[in-house]
């Protein structure tokens, strides 16, 4: 029975109480002629309202219209033979489910339109039990004005609100895919290369095992050192999975290219305010990345990283004073752009190549809350 109830109610509007004086209401009117075919009439018209008002809940395309023409034409019925004008208030909650804006308008309109028309003939020809009533009356015309759009708007946020949830559920089905191929694509870099080449030297040792037992030995050291180099970059892959910021991804940077005797400098804010989480980790990926690149081809000598925020997003360049990348290498297959490119996308960033002597590449990273004008 509560299940019952709170269907009835989602689907018209109305609650069961309301709905059953509403049904015995519309008897009170018609019990007061004293003709007996009046009184069958109206019977006859309140049971065929309630039929087909329950037939517009389950019917749709061209049988709605119909059942909602009908139950105008009773609730004018009833509005001249007995005064009675409420059947216009289940009208309007009909009206205001349909979902089609077109058919909406129509309906409303028309229903509208004729409800005035009928009020103010009853008026006109001074109908005594519309003239007794004529308060509730203009109520209930105020209620015919209202009550569809109202109805209206609630099914239509209810409907982009379901759209909302599955575009929701959508989105955190590509991101756990998104993340997926994140980790494939990192594990991929890391660990393919140095265990292929754990590989060839692994060959190569064996084959001068008999030969030269010594250079043996130094092959199998280095294929350990190898190994203990990919343990430790797959450490760095999990912890990055965590979450990395950019303070530390700097940090990180700095050592790197100390190593590599390449100087860095770092200018703008290392703590961006308006950066979510993952915005930052996919911006500290794309930074180690391009620093890896930058370690490995430029022949540079100083790195500059320039962090520019701005209402909408923050700017991140980095720029060297190297040899530059050809036109040909620039997105070609190994080269690391096609990861970051596809990484910023992701989030709705983007990578550009900037002018420069050296390489410059610009990364707009999209802001969680864009600043407020000052």
């Amino acid at each position: 029975m509560a299940k019952w109830s709170s269907n009835l109610y989602k689907t018209t509007g109305l609650n069961p109480f309301i709905w059953a004086i509403l049904f015995i209401l519309p008897f009170y009117y018609i019990f007061r002629t004293s003709s007996t075919a009046h009184t069958a009439a109206g019977i006859t018209l309140i049971i065929l309202f309630f039929v087909s008002y329950a037939l517009v809940f389950v019917t749709k395309g061209w049988k709605l219209y119909v059942w909602s023409g009908v139950q105008i034409a009773i609730s004018i019925a009833m509005t001249i033979l007995f005064g009675f004008v409420y059947f216009s208030l289940l009208l309007a909650f009909v009206i205001g489910n349909i979902m089609s804006k077109k058919g909406f308008i129509t309906l409303y309109v028309v229903h509208l339109t004729i409800t005035i028309a009928i009020i103010d003939y009853a008026i006109i020809v001074k109908n005594p039990v519309v003239i007794s009533q004529l308060p509730f009356v203009l109520i209930c015309l105020i209620m015919v004005i209202l009550l569809p759009i109202s109805n209206y708007n609630r099914n239509k946020n209810e409907r982009l609100q379901g759209q909302l949830n599955d575009a929701n559920k959508r989105i955190s089905e590509l991101v756990k895919l998104e993340e997926r191929q994140r980790i494939a694509r990192d594990l991929h870099d890391t660990l393919g290369q140095k265990l292929s080449l754990i590989g060839l030297k692994s060959d190569l040792a064996l084959k001068l095992m008999n030969k030269n037992p010594s250079q043996s030995m130094d092959e199998m050291k280095e294929v350990r050192q190898t190994a203990r180099n990919a343990l430790k970059e797959v450490r760095q892959i999990v912890t990055q999975m965590r979450g990395a910021k950019l303070t530390e991804e700097i940090v990180r940077i700095e050592q790197m290219l100390r190593t590599a005797r390449i100087e860095l400098v770092v200018e703008g804010d290392l703590e961006p305010k308006n950066l979510s989480l993952m915005n930052e980790n996919v911006l500290c990926m794309c930074l180690k990345e391009a620093v890896t690149n930058l370690v490995k081809h430029s022949g540079a000598s100083v790195c500059t990283i320039t962090i520019r925020p701005d209402r909408l997003a923050l700017v991140v360049i980095v720029e060297d004073n190297g040899i530059g990348m050809t036109p040909h290498a620039t997105y070609s297959r190994g080269s690391g752009l096609i990861g970051m490119k596809e990484r910023l996308e992701f989030i709705n960033g983007s990578l550009d190549m900037g002018e420069g002597p050296g390489t410059s590449l610009v990364m707009t990273i999209p802001n969680t809350h864009p600043r407020e004008k000052a």
